[in-house]
């Protein structure tokens, strides 16, 4: 098994072959580093290698590490689905938010945001699959709530997000994102951002433009979903 420096240094390794393979800068390709269920010390590892943002998903085992990791200077993201009850925390505590699907919960993040921080960097999530048990948007509703996030007091709209349904197929991988990169060109909008590849189709999303990719098992390992905190 790799040690966390190892695969840190695998996984840039990939995301600047990628992104060279494509064209693109691999500058303009961010490592979001998905730490759920990975105990506070596998972040430290992460960050003595240079790593500072790290993905979350349950609340509850976020703050924790927040807390126990307030020593560092790091920047946390929220991916996870998003419940009323939880967007206090997550606008007070978090610098982006992934997975926003809702206007109800973009304007409760923008109600709740402490007004001496920076706006929250949000992503809209689109289910560009349309599978049933995916959270998101649909792309036909996208552009109306785009719109009204775009309008709301202490967020910035940074773009867009999706998590495609799983294939080892490479051309259908990249239609998937291509679907969502399409989705935010067509938005008219100033989004910078396209939130998109995991450990298994990194690649093929940076060849169709993502700026995050979100990699977890790549770098620490399968997941342990014993009784996470949320």
């Amino acid at each position: 098994m790799s040690t966390i420096p190892e695969s840190v240094a695998k996984v840039r390794a990939r995301i600047r072959e990628a992104a060279q393979a494509s064209g693109r800068d691999p500058q303009d390709v961010q490592l979001l580093a998905v730490s759920k269920t990975k105990p506070a010390n596998d972040l430290r590892e992460a960050f003595a290698c240079g790593q500072r943002d790290f993905g979350e998903n349950y609340l509850q085992e976020a703050l924790a590490k927040q807390a126990e990791l307030a020593d560092l200077a790091l920047t946390w993201h929220f991916i996870g689905p998003i419940q009323s009850n939880k967007t206090r925390a997550i606008a007070e505590h978090f610098a982006w938010v992934h997975a926003v699907d809702r206007l109800k919960i973009a304007q409760r993040l923008s109600e709740q945001r402490p007004t001496d921080l920076p706006p929250l960097n949000l992503c809209l999530q689109v289910n560009v699959s349309g599978e049933a048990s995916k959270s998101g948007c649909a792309p036909a509703e996208l552009a109306e709530l785009a719109r009204a996030v775009a309008e709301l007091p202490n967020l910035r709209l940074r773009g867009l997000m999706a998590i495609p349904e799983p294939t080892d197929d490479p051309t259908a991988q990249r239609a998937a994102f291509a679907r969502l990169r399409e989705l935010k060109d067509g938005l008219g909008l100033d989004l910078d951002t396209l939130s998109m590849g995991m450990s298994h189709d990194l690649e093929a999303a940076i060849a169709e433009g993502a700026t995050w990719v979100r990699i977890g098992t790549a770098l620490f390992g399968a997941r342990d979903y014993g009784q996470p905190s949320r």
